[in-house]
């Protein structure tokens, strides 16, 4: 390969991972927005917020169990069609969301619709491309991609909530599904043949780079070590950030405030994550998820504490360490899927293993719902999380595959 074409190949490279931070940010930020639809569509219903925190969960369960299946169509027909039906699907549920009338209707819009639409357009079809565009600082690369979901987050959150207090929840719900289902079409045009083709080719030492495909990866430990800890650390993240904005504007500040402050998390959650691929790839696994998860666990702390004196440097505290944390094991668990299971299955097989991370927020969603209702208050639903962090890192020292690290490969 001459000098001109590895440059021409990096500059595509580049240009692939450009594309799944902005997918991701899509995705991640339109499906958060619902932390803010919480309290307009509770007062103008009077539902529960059991039955409000149901409708993620949904949303959640329906990205998980279809995340197996958005990797077997990324394997069998490609990414153009997974992402263009990913945002018809998207956008289509937001549409209908803002017109509806009963709970079901919630389900099948925000739960079903979009829940199918974002796990096509995240992490699944994002880390089967960047996996065969880069090899070396594979798990940087992932990071990069991955900070497109606190991006999203950022932007989305905020913009969602001055919408919603300028139109009405419904007007807000037509903007952003209307604005998703425009995407779709420069999306489609794009040249899919060359970028799901990629540069780096099929490598050697994964456990399905020899064809042994989904079936033997689900017999083995490192396929359910993997899971866990994406289902582990979502229900400690998700029983807390669903709430976050509500439990904030209960503890007195204002409705665009507690906004902000959730979409701050998604700035930290972009630092965390890039630090988090660089330190995995100098430092390893085990240590970098630890420090990730005291994080999550400080932050939560930081939340607790706020009812006993309510204050901005309270919500700092959270912001920051919530924040950096919030994401952080995504690029690890992506990266040591993809060297564990590398080749053409990697779609399937990881799309898999994310089923775990959406379990995990649906169960953590509800239950955090449920305790609140149950018990009229939020520290349930905190020591929820704490247990769960503390499982999450007993998991990463007890099971040797967690530590997997890709070879640098001599040229």
């Amino acid at each position: 390969m001459t000098r001109s074409q590895a440059s021409a190949g990096g500059l595509a490279g580049l240009g692939v991972l450009a594309l799944c931070f902005v997918m991701n940010a899509l995705a991640r930020g339109a499906g958060e927005t619902y932390a803010v639809f919480l309290l307009p569509i509770g007062e103008e219903t009077g539902w529960h917020r059991g039955d409000l925190t149901s409708v993620y969960s949904i949303y959640m369960a329906a990205n998980g169990l279809a995340s197996p299946f958005v990797g077997l169509a990324f394997d069998r027909f490609g990414p153009r069609i997974l992402y263009v039906l990913g945002l018809l699907s998207l956008g289509g549920g937001f549409l209908l969301a803002g017109s509806m009338t009963s709970l079901w209707e919630l389900y099948l819009s925000v739960g079903l619709m979009g829940g199918l639409g974002i796990a096509s357009l995240g992490m699944i079809p994002a880390s089967a491309l960047i996996s065969r565009w880069f090899d070396r600082q594979l798990a940087t690369a992932m990071a990069v991609a991955s900070t497109g979901l606190g991006t999203g987050t950022l932007v989305l959150v905020p913009v969602t909530q001055l919408l919603i207090e300028r139109d009405g929840w419904r007007v807000a719900y037509g903007w952003l599904g209307g604005g998703v289902l425009l995407a779709a079409l420069p999306i489609a045009l794009l040249p899919w043949s060359a970028i799901a083709r990629g540069r780096v080719g099929e490598r050697r030492g994964g456990l399905s780079s020899n064809g042994t495909g989904l079936l033997p990866a689900v017999r083995g430990r490192p396929f359910w070590a993997l899971f866990l800890v994406f289902f582990l650390t979502a229900v400690a993240v998700y029983s807390v950030s669903l709430q976050s904005v509500a439990y904030l504007v209960e503890q007195g500040f204002s409705p665009l405030e507690a906004a902000s402050a959730f979409g701050f998390t998604g700035v930290l959650s972009i630092i965390g994550m890039l630090v988090t691929g660089t330190a995995a790839d100098r430092y390893g696994n085990r240590i970098t998820a630890t420090v990730s998860y005291l994080c999550t666990i400080a932050g939560v702390a930081a939340l607790f504490a706020m009812q006993a004196a309510p204050s901005f440097a309270l919500v700092v505290v959270f912001v920051v360490f919530f924040g950096v944390s919030m994401g952080a094991r995504g690029p690890i668990v992506s990266t040591i899927s993809a060297t564990l299971f590398a080749g053409r299955g990697l779609g399937v097989i990881y799309g898999t293993i994310t089923t775990g991370q959406g379990l995990g927020a649906a169960a953590g969603s509800w239950l955090a719902g449920f305790l609140h209702d149950l018990t009229g208050g939020y520290d349930a639903g905190f020591l929820l999380s704490v247990v769960f962090v503390g499982t999450g890192i007993a998991l990463f020292w007890s099971v040797p595959e967690l530590a997997a690290r890709r070879l640098q490969r001599t040229p």
